[in-house]
């Protein structure tokens, strides 16, 4: 008897799976491996938004939760896939500049953003206004560690390295405490984390779960020597030896996960917007990300299936929300807690 199976071992999946194990609770993963949106994640936790200048939603508590929650799984896996590095925001014009200053002195973005402007430092970047800093930023190489975690997974037993079918799925009458089996299994809980594969559940598939395509490049290029993440209208975020990431693409419309020359022309052109100096591009990557409407994630029980629950719709921000979420998810099986409103799935009763 299982306490839980996990589908999908993205970031939600992993961040499920690793606050099981904390609890003590029995559990197994289904995962077929191959590059999901996470495994192509930039991996950036930021909790502004720097187009508007406003804070993610929850984002104290978001913060307070995920950063600490990488550094400690990355020490117990004996991996370095989480980068502290500030976010400078480049700045084009004085109104921008007033912009930061009324921002870092207002009480939802002063933990946030810090008051004194810097100045440019760097000849291979164009930035005569100088930059915002953003504090408590960075990113997690997230291939890194989902492989690293799958690993553990493996090690440990808790991993089916296999497609999830789910008419395998059945329900149980309850005795002995199981609601479903799959296959040989008996579970109490099962929660979908399957990213845009979840159109295809036909438990969760009423959703209202969109996928948007990202694609960033990898570049070679020695003489920039940045240390920082730069954000204008592209992120460029230093993965040391010269290597940079620059993204992200949002395309609504394209569903495949391959590469376009569209995006590499798109990305080549904002970043020599503001990059001065010759590079090359090492690679282009391409992913879906799964996103909803109101750009809240899908977390919650099924409305007539006891022991089915999802997590979903993590979007671009999945670093931070994943760890958050699953804590919300996990309170909410276990002591009843109620869920986050704006993340409950129960704000879509007309789509069942």
């Amino acid at each position: 008897m299982l306490d839980y199976l996990i589908v999908g071992c993205g970031l939600s999946g992993m961040a499920l799976a690793e606050k099981l194990r904390q609890r003590g609770r029995s559990f197994k993963v289904v995962d077929q491996g191959g590059s999901g949106a996470s495994q192509v994640a930039a991996g950036l936790y930021n909790p502004v938004v720097l187009k508007r200048l406003n804070p993610i939603w929850e984002a104290h508590r978001q913060m307070a939760t995920s950063p600490g929650f990488y550094q400690e799984l990355e020490k117990r896996l004996g991996i370095h896939a989480v980068h502290r590095v500030p976010i400078l925001r480049l700045l084009h014009n004085p109104a921008e500049q007033n912009a930061w200053f009324e921002g870092a002195a207002s009480t939802k973005l002063q933990a946030f953003l810090d008051p004194q402007l810097e100045t440019v430092q760097n000849g291979s970047i164009k930035a005569p206004m100088g930059f915002g800093k953003v504090l408590g930023t960075g990113w997690v190489d997230t291939s890194l560690l989902l492989n690293a975690f799958a690993e553990w997974l493996l090690g440990q037993g808790h991993l089916l390295r296999e497609r999830f079918e789910h008419d395998a799925l059945q329900p149980e009458d309850n005795s002995g405490g199981a609601s479903w089996s799959y296959r040989e299994l008996k579970v109490r809980n099962i929660i979908f984390c399957e990213g845009f594969g979840l159109k295809a559940n036909p438990y969760f598939n009423y959703l209202p779960l969109q996928g948007t395509k990202g694609e960033y490049l990898t570049i070679h290029a020695p003489e920039l020597q940045e240390q920082h993440i730069i954000k204008s209208s592209v992120f460029l975020i230093p993965l040391g030896n010269h290597r940079y990431r620059v993204g992200a693409t949002y395309s609504w419309n394209d569903f495949e996960a391959t590469p376009t020359a569209a995006a590499r022309k798109e990305l080549q052109e904002k970043l020599e917007r503001f990059l001065t100096c010759g590079y090359t591009i090492e690679g282009q990557t391409a992913g879906i990300r799964p996103t909803v409407p109101d750009r809240r994630p899908l977390v919650g029980k099924h409305p007539e299936k006891p022991g089915l629950y999802v997590m979903n719709g993590m979007g671009s921000r999945g670093v931070l929300i994943a760890p958050f979420a699953a804590d919300e998810l996990l309170q909410h099986i276990e002591n009843g807690a109620t869920l986050p409103p704006e993340m409950d799935i129960l704000r879509f009763p007309g789509y069942f």
